[in-house]
């Protein structure tokens, strides 16, 4: 994990991180559906192949990368990790997982797999420990769809990372679609960026 610290004051994102960071700080959300009909019928699991997906396509942009460190210096990570949830039925609670990215798709999920053999079932918020700071978040809320999805953080204007759920997947008019919420940071996300997140995304999921 390497952090690259930014300069603002030479930043091309300066105007706009100063406004949507300290003036009008400013946080959305995006709500789309994937078509993951080609991966369904494929055969591959559904949660680590999107968490796979999901992680190859923050990795290809900066700007889904930025963050404040420790120091609360502004800079990117050179690669993100999926931090994601599982559910225990028993307790009715979560815990999360992280998974060491791979950029092979079946070493990733060979890594997934083992995350979820040796921590699946531990309870408790956090799961497997040592979790870094270069990690994204990821949820899966497989009991129902949504159109919409919206996290209200109380101090979260200096969280810059984004934030995935997903939601159960649905056939429509011979089609698999899976619901996906994207919320970012204005300051350093603008909705271009997103557009061409989900669009190379699905661009992967369609092979």
């Amino acid at each position: 994990m390497h952090f690259t610290l930014i300069d603002p004051n030479t930043w091309e994102r300066k105007e706009y991180f100063d406004h949507y960071f300290s003036k009008v700080p400013c946080t959305y959300s995006m709500t789309t559906r994937l078509d993951i009909t080609k991966i369904r019928k494929a055969g591959m699991k559904l949660y680590p192949t999107m968490l796979y997906a999901l992680t190859k396509t923050v990795n290809r942009h900066r700007e889904f990368r930025v963050a404040l460190d420790e120091k609360g210096r502004l800079g990117y990570y050179d690669r993100l990790l999926p931090c994601y949830t599982v559910f225990h039925p028993d307790t009715e609670t979560f815990s999360n997982l992280w998974t060491d990215y791979a950029e092979e798709y079946s070493a990733f999920c060979q890594a997934y797999e083992e995350d979820r053999r040796r921590f699946g079932s531990r309870q408790g918020m956090t799961a497997k420990p040592g979790m870094p700071a270069n990690c994204f978040t990821v949820s899966m809320i497989p009991w129902t769809s949504f159109d919409g999805f919206h996290l209200n953080l109380q101090k979260g204007y200096d969280y810059l990372l984004p934030i995935f759920t997903m939601g159960k997947f649905y056939e429509e008019q011979g089609k698999c679609l899976l619901p996906l919420a994207v919320q970012v940071h204005h300051a350093v996300c603008d909705g271009f960026h997103v557009c061409r997140f989900v669009n190379e995304l699905q661009d992967w999921l369609n092979g």
